[in-house]
């Protein structure tokens, strides 16, 4: 079996290529061992790759194997002690077999991924695309970033002495850039993975919301054409997944059902009245928003650039209905993979807020600041007390593995059935299990009034309960008020005027910066929308009880208060903040 993923930043994007044995099947009951590749890329990218899994019981394979044979491509599946195999043309196992084998990924933060491989020495190769100078260079980040991390601490456990020679034996760097049109690759290894690929995943996307639009459009739009444009010389392709956002909605609310984009379609587009004449509706054209901000990054100075960038993306954005940048860019990247697809089968995977782990590989597990993670580690600290929100709102979040797993399960369903069609599943808990802001707040405070952090003294900082605000002004003033309390401006004022001066300058900063913050994630902190994850919960009924317990993403199940407060924060404190600011 091939299996490919692609996953991009600014300048790291790995292309997996993972080959097993033909011989042999896949029993879900089978994880002993395994290994957590985390691929580190530059600027803010979120990633999160899949694969191929057989998460299916006997029954639900049958199903599949059914709606499979009924198909052009006739293939047959073959359910064998638990194992799922999945045989081209109807041939046995051993004629032609595809193994469907467990390589599960875990989703990193806006920085990084990881991949977790269960049944490692079940896999052949592993092929990273890495934007480096050379091969040798490709290496050495693979080794600093990947190989010499201690997420492999089980693997290390396992093989020992010999540990470096295995991953380097699976873990093979290509030099490439996923934002070319041929990927990069060289003649040789492109022609290598188009002959073993079974399944590509994209999960590459650069996650800023006010990123510049020309490298906005670079990674989340034209990245996916080119993947796309690769997949049409996959020879054995049975299937391509796009791991894209919920927040591709954009300004849609209330209930958001799970549906593809088609080109050209706009939310402002969906707001207007029936009665407006169809040459006034907005229609977007993508070639056009990808040769406008060519044009304009032509003619603006460097030292204009990023701005003007920056601005022209939100202008855009906001013309057509989307809140941001990152998510209008997304949608578009959709859009094309649904044009160019033809006969190739596609999943597109939609999940909310990534948030921290809630069992695999461990409670807790994450690296980076997610969305929501900034705000609860200033209040932490002392240094944020109130937030622009709406206090009856909804945080959308759903931990990591759970749309690993869900990923999963969506692979072994479509990839086994290999229709023409295209499907979306929106992994999210705002309609089934929704978080809401008043109640987050309140678990904050708990949780730190329990915990607190420290000062550099060692002594307990003691936070007040978090003050939501759904006003600008009230919010601002009330910044300025808590930091000039916080930094006794007041007092020093009165005593030394010069330093009370310097004191002001850091002050205005200090809120000047939790405004901007406040800002960019305004659109989210009063979002209307709601996803339904209806197509979500279908994965789940096909699936044997063992199999939802060991690889569950029942989002409905979640405990928030046990998960804010024992799982997200110890995990944020543990593995982001590096246990700075706990008591000793």
């Amino acid at each position: 079996m091939g299996a490919l993923f692609l996953n991009s930043s600014s300048s790291i994007s790995p292309v997996v290529l993972a080959r097993v044995p033909e011989k042999r099947g896949c029993s879900l009951s089978r994880r002993n061992n395994f290994s957590l590749v985390r691929c580190q890329g530059g600027g803010n990218v979120i990633k999160t790759i899949g694969s191929f899994s057989s998460v299916l019981s006997p029954r639900a394979a049958a199903a599949a194997a059914s709606s499979a044979m009924s198909t052009d491509h006739g293939a047959a599946v073959v359910v064998e002690n638990g194992s799922l195999v999945l045989s081209p043309n109807g041939k046995t196992q051993a004629e032609n077999g595809i193994a469907v084998k467990e390589l599960v990924p875990y989703g990193g933060s806006q920085s990084n991924s990881s991949l977790e491989m269960h049944d490692v020495p079940d896999v052949g190769k592993i092929y990273l695309l890495i934007k480096a100078k050379n091969k040798e260079a490709a290496m050495g980040r693979l080794k600093n970033e990947i190989i010499n991390t201690e997420l492999f601490k089980r693997l290390q456990k396992t093989y020992g002495k010999s540990y470096q020679s295995f991953m380097l034996s699976k873990l093979v760097p290509v030099v490439g850039n996923v934002c070319e049109s041929d990927l990069g690759l060289s003649g040789d290894i492109a022609e290598t993975i188009a002959k073993e690929v079974d399944v590509i995943v994209n999960s590459a996307a650069n996650t800023t919301f006010d990123e510049r639009y020309d490298v906005a459009l670079a990674i989340n739009t034209k990245g996916p054409c080119h993947l796309m444009n690769f997949s049409k010389n996959c020879k054995k392709l049975k299937l391509f997944m796009q791991v894209s956002t919920a927040y591709v909605n954009g300004q849609r609310q209330g209930k958001i059902m799970e549906k593809p984009f088609r080109i050209g379609e706009t939310i402002s587009g969906e707001n207007f009245v029936s009665e407006t004449p169809p040459g006034l509706l907005p229609i977007l054209d993508i070639e056009k928003e990808i040769e406008l901000a060519f044009n304009s990054k032509e003619d603006l100075e460097n030292n204009a650039l990023t701005q003007k960038m920056k601005g022209l993306g939100l202008e855009r954005a906001q013309q057509y209905g989307w809140q941001d940048t990152y998510v209008f860019t997304k949608a578009m990247g959709e859009m094309m993979i649904d044009s160019m697809r033809g006969d190739v089968p596609v999943v597109i995977m939609r999940p909310s807020v990534i948030e921290s782990t809630f069992k695999e590989p461990f409670p807790g597990w994450m690296e980076g600041n997610r969305m929501m993670d900034p705000i609860i580690l200033y209040y932490g600290k002392g240094q944020l007390s109130g937030f622009l929100v709406d206090p009856n709102g909804v945080l959308d979040v759903v931990p990591a593995d759970m749309v690993v797993n869900a990923t999963l399960a969506a692979m072994a369903k479509h990839g086994l059935a290999q229709k023409p069609d295209i499907n979306v599943y929106q992994i999210a808990s705002s309609v089934v299990n929704p978080l809401v802001f008043h109640d987050l707040a309140r678990l904050l405070y708990e949780h730190y009034n329990n915990s607190p952090c420290v000062d550099p003294n060692g002594r307990p900082i003691h936070v007040p309960s978090m003050k939501l605000f759904n006003s600008k002004e009230d919010f601002s003033e009330h910044l300025w008020r808590d930091t000039v309390q916080r930094n006794g401006l007041l007092t020093m004022a009165s005593s030394n005027k010069k330093l009370s001066q310097k004191l002001e300058i850091i002050c205005r900063k200090s809120v000047e910066q939790a405004k901007h913050l406040a800002n960019i994630y305004e659109p989210y902190t009063f979002y209307n929308g709601r996803f339904d994850n209806s197509n979500t919960q279908r994965l789940m009924d096909i699936m044997s009880e063992e199999e939802r317990r060991k690889f569950g993403f029942d989002v409905e199940s979640i405990d928030w208060s046990d998960y804010i407060t024992n799982v997200h924060i110890p995990g944020l404190r543990r593995h982001v903040m590096k246990g700075r600011g706990m008591p000793s």
